[in-house]
């Protein structure tokens, strides 16, 4: 037997492993449906409703550099379970929180225990499947695991909240953390860095200090448009991005080898993670909205809709793990990058009253082509790595992923807006300062403006809407 290649034990531990990132990224989304439940019962202000849904993306996009690190100290199974164990005790504190401020805190310890899950598993799958095929099959599951978890995060909240309280989306995080905990430490093995040097807290800080207040500010200025202080908390977040590169070229124990970027495929690998997942992202900003806004369907029936595009990934990331035996792994990359792109292509066909199968078509071929490249970039980063430095490594992928994300709800979101405001404003003369400033400043503005006008009048102002809202969604997508 090939010493190289994985056991039965390591498939079974490798599910383990999906399990958790499955959990993890259905957190990213399970709030969706629970908002307006947990509103009524924790009264919270606008300010802190939005902390709520987004502290979690925050605290994971912030810390996955410095947990990824971690790993390689302490061992990547210990911070696993550890990890684990977090995210269990924090989603029992969020179901049973008594007021805003202990859901938020709830939600800000999710994330960052949500920053351990995710690059101790990848980590673990590298030293797991040395056999290169088998290590791109593994990875290509664990990308489905990942995709899948965002997708069925809004489909299992609306069924739960159709029969128990908001606190039972959090509660389903508990026996999947139990069964974490039970299966790991027989099926996973232990790995970390025999010699890991001294920790560098200081890079850690400038990690944290860089990649959040980016996130942040990017998030808020296509929320609530331009303002100069998102503007300068944004800059802020890149010069100690500076400070942070600057550190890691100093540092006896960087928490990233630097020297990895000169390898051309890791660095390649990064940037296509960072622009596939900005126009993915960017798009389902405005596909959600479309699908509700615009044609009328419930939360649950959207996310529904939706499910076509994961399910592509998850056959696509398998197909791109069998091609890569006998094909490049870079031809895969770069086909997936044009099945993509004619995804895109077919999406920027909507008009206001396209069928929904066409919709359907263009996200799913464009997640296809996505669901090609990604498994494969991210055996790229996490094999340019020496074993025993795996988990910093592990962690740029979805790193890249969150910051890809970020931009683009920033740029395609105001790409969109900009087109939308132009293209509605013929229809919003006439109206009053205030209900004209309502309409053009979102779609769901103008539907709720056109429910107080006379029939015709809200009629064609709602379909001008409509008509305006697809045109920047379109041109978003081009």
């Amino acid at each position: 037997m090939n010493p190289e290649r994985a056991t039965p034990k390591e498939w079974v531990g490798l599910a383990v492993l999906v399990l958790t990132v499955l959990m993890m990224s259905m957190d990213t989304t399970v709030l969706y449906f629970a908002l307006p439940f947990l509103s009524a019962s924790l009264e919270p202000s606008a300010p802190q409703q939005l902390w709520i849904v987004d502290i979690y993306a925050f605290m994971l996009a912030g810390l996955l550099i410095t947990m990824g690190t971690l790993g390689d100290h302490i061992g990547r199974r210990r911070l696993l379970m550890i990890g684990a164990l977090v995210f269990g005790a924090s989603s029992f504190a969020a179901a049973y929180a008594g007021s805003a401020e202990l859901l938020i805190l709830a939600r800000a310890v999710l994330g960052m225990s949500g920053a351990v899950l995710a690059p101790s598993t990848l980590a673990l799958i590298r030293n797991m499947f040395r056999d290169p095929t088998q290590r791109r099959t593994a990875i290509a599951v664990w990308t489905a695991g990942l995709s899948g978890g965002a997708a069925l995060g809004p489909i299992v909240s609306g069924l739960l909240l159709e029969h128990f309280w908001w606190g039972s989306v959090f509660l389903i995080n508990i026996p999947v953390t139990v069964l974490i905990l039970v299966l790991g430490p027989m099926l996973l093995p232990e790995h970390r860095d025999p010699r890991p040097g001294r920790f560098d807290f200081l890079g850690a800080a400038l990690s944290l200090g860089a990649i959040l207040p980016v996130v942040y500010g990017i998030k808020e200025l296509a929320d609530d448009g331009f303002a100069w202080k998102y503007a300068a908390v944004t800059a802020a977040g890149v010069a100690v991005g500076v400070l942070f590169v600057w550190r890691q070229r100093a540092a006896p124990s960087p928490l990233i080898d630097l020297a990895l970027f000169r390898d051309r495929g890791f660095s390649a690998s990064i940037g296509v993670n960072l622009v596939a997942l900005f126009a993915m992202v960017g798009f389902l900003l405005f596909a959600t909205q479309w699908l509700q806004l615009v044609h009328g369907l419930s939360p649950l029936e959207a996310g529904l809709w939706t499910l076509p595009a994961p399910l592509a990934v998850a056959v696509t990331t398998t197909v791109a793990a069998i091609l890569a035996k006998t094909v490049r792994p870079g031809y895969i990359i770069g086909a997936g990058m044009v099945i993509a792109s004619g995804g895109f292509a077919v999406l920027t066909q909507l008009r206001a009253d396209s069928s929904l199968a066409l919709a359907v078509l263009g996200a799913s071929v464009m997640s296809a082509g996505v669901g090609m490249a990604i498994p494969l970039t991210a055996d790229l980063i996490v094999s340019a790595a020496p074993p025993e430095r795996v988990g910093a490594a592990a962690a740029l992928p979805e790193t890249s992923n969150q910051l890809g994300g970020a931009l683009g709800v920033a740029i395609l979101g105001s790409i969109g807006a900009a087109v939308y405001t132009r293209d509605v404003d013929d229809a919003t003369a006439g109206l009053p300062p205030e209900a004209a400033e309502a309409a053009e400043g979102s779609l769901g503005g103008a539907t709720e403006v056109a429910q107080h006008l006379p029939a015709g009048a809200g009629r064609s102002l709602l379909g001008a809407a409509e008509e305006a809202f697809t045109e920047g969604m379109t041109i978003a997508a081009a």
